[in-house]
């Protein structure tokens, strides 16, 4: 009889809490529906109220989207220079803070010093480089042409044919220069995929092979065309396309007042790169003349300096970005806090009525927050629409990097919830505060 009495009581309890659960999704379901309700109702005041919201979702949504395909475009970048490649100069390569004076009175790396580094016992190949661009634009000075047909603002790029050994650089048509070409100063050159294009758009790059074009007056026989690169790191064309490698003895007799070299290395193995950095340290210290007591007057880095660059300089604009949102999104709590305050007084009757048939603290107070959090959940979801609509603009309008993320858009949307809650609890507070008696006679 008690089992058949525990039975009844169980199947009892399970039936009340299987009416409680539908009965507690139907009084937020009906809340949520009286929030959008209040939104219709002043569509203005709404809209201005989750405007701050909108404006700080949109932002982080776009911005991040940005630094996505930017992250994208550099990290690939990184890869292709390789873990195992060193790269030594008169001063680095890039700086977040004011150069010193000293950087711009330290003299050239020569090109001979590769053929030492070449022989260093951790170290596979060597070669000296050296560019004619504006490095402040990234894209070049030189005006190639082929008759009618012109290239403008290519990079001219002087090599030895040991960068081969050092770089995965993909010839489509033709050969690289060997080392016949860099001895005799041969007038040959590898085109650029854009480059070899515009100079020959009839034919395509196979075309270009054995025919000549003209470089700062001078006939070159072109001998190779280069594949098309990853996209730029801005979007759009990659700069790098737009290229003419020579062999650097060459360019040195094209252009020969321009000494600032770059010396490229590839160690013998990657997990031997700090060993080969030491040693191509000590060689330049050696050639420099360079006492114990004196620091480096050049610089040699690999990939992760870059790596360790580019981080600070995402940080840096991940930073401005949660500044920028950060603002809009205050702006949006304070709204949402200024409006649920205004429904509360607006509202206090109502809430009177309600604690006198029977509503709990706990009800008045759930009510507005589910309130607040709508008021931010709709500034949210148009924040993300509106990001996402920016972004695709940025990729497909500007042809810049963008790659909406999935984890921002979800930390776009909690950022919400979380602004709700914690601008809503003050005027739930205070409309679970109310006094029954009082709120019935207020007016």
């Amino acid at each position: 009889m008690a089992a058949v009495s525990q039975t009844l009581n169980q199947s009892r309890t399970n039936a009340l809490r299987g009416i409680v659960k539908p009965a507690r999704a139907l009084e937020i379901k009906d809340q949520v529906a009286l929030a959008l309700d209040t939104l219709r109702k002043n569509p203005l005041r709404s809209a201005l109220t989750i405007l701050g919201i909108v404006i700080g979702i949109t932002t982080v949504i776009a911005v991040s989207s940005l630094i996505n395909g930017l992250n994208e475009n550099v990290l690939g970048g990184i890869r292709d220079l390789g873990s195992d490649t060193v790269i030594a100069y008169r001063f680095p390569w890039a700086s977040l803070s004011r150069p010193p004076s000293e950087w711009f009175t330290r003299k050239e790396l020569q090109p001979e010093w590769a053929e030492d580094i070449a022989r260093l016992p951790h170290v596979k190949a060597a070669s000296p480089s050296m560019r004619i661009f504006r490095p402040q634009f990234g894209s070049g000075t030189a005006d190639v042409r082929r008759g009618a047909y012109r290239a403008k603002n290519v990079i001219l790029q002087g090599n030895q044919p040991s960068i081969g050994e050092i770089f995965d650089i993909k010839i489509e048509h033709g050969r690289m220069f060997n080392e016949t070409d860099a001895e005799h100063r041969a007038a040959v050159v590898c085109l650029g995929y854009d480059t070899a294009h515009i100079l020959f758009p009839e034919g395509g790059e196979e075309a270009a092979i054995g025919k000549e074009v003209t470089i700062d007056g001078q006939l070159f026989t072109v001998i190779g065309t280069m594949e098309k690169r990853r996209q730029g790191i801005s979007g759009g064309a990659n700069p790098e396309d737009n290229i003419a490698f020579l062999p650097v003895t060459t360019l040195r007799k094209l252009y020969p007042n321009q000494k600032d070299y770059v010396i490229f290395a590839k160690a013998s193995d990657p997990s031997q790169v700090s060993q080969a950095v030491e040693e191509i340290r000590d060689l330049l210290r050696r050639k420099r003349r360079l006492s114990n007591d004196k620091p480096d007057d050049f610089a040699i880095f690999t990939s992760d300096y870059f790596l360790d660059l580019w981080n600070k300089i995402s940080f840096l604009i991940f930073l401005l970005m949660f500044c920028i949102s950060a603002i809009g999104l205050l702006v949006g709590g304070i709204g949402v806090m200024n409006i649920m305050l205004v429904s509360v007084t607006e509202r206090t009757r109502e809430i009177g009525v309600r604690k006198a048939i029977g509503a709990k603290r706990s009800n008045i107070m759930l009510q507005f927050l589910i309130e607040a959090v709508t008021l931010s959940a709709v500034g949210g979801v148009l924040g993300v629409t509106f990001g996402a609509m920016l972004s695709l603009l940025m990729k497909y309008g500007a042809h810049m990097s963008a790659q909406i993320s999935g984890f921002w858009v979800v930390t776009a949307l909690v950022l919400c919830a979380m602004i709700g809650i914690g601008f809503g609890i003050y005027p739930a507070w205070k409309a679970a505060r109310l006094d029954p008696v009082e709120a019935l006679r207020y007016e």
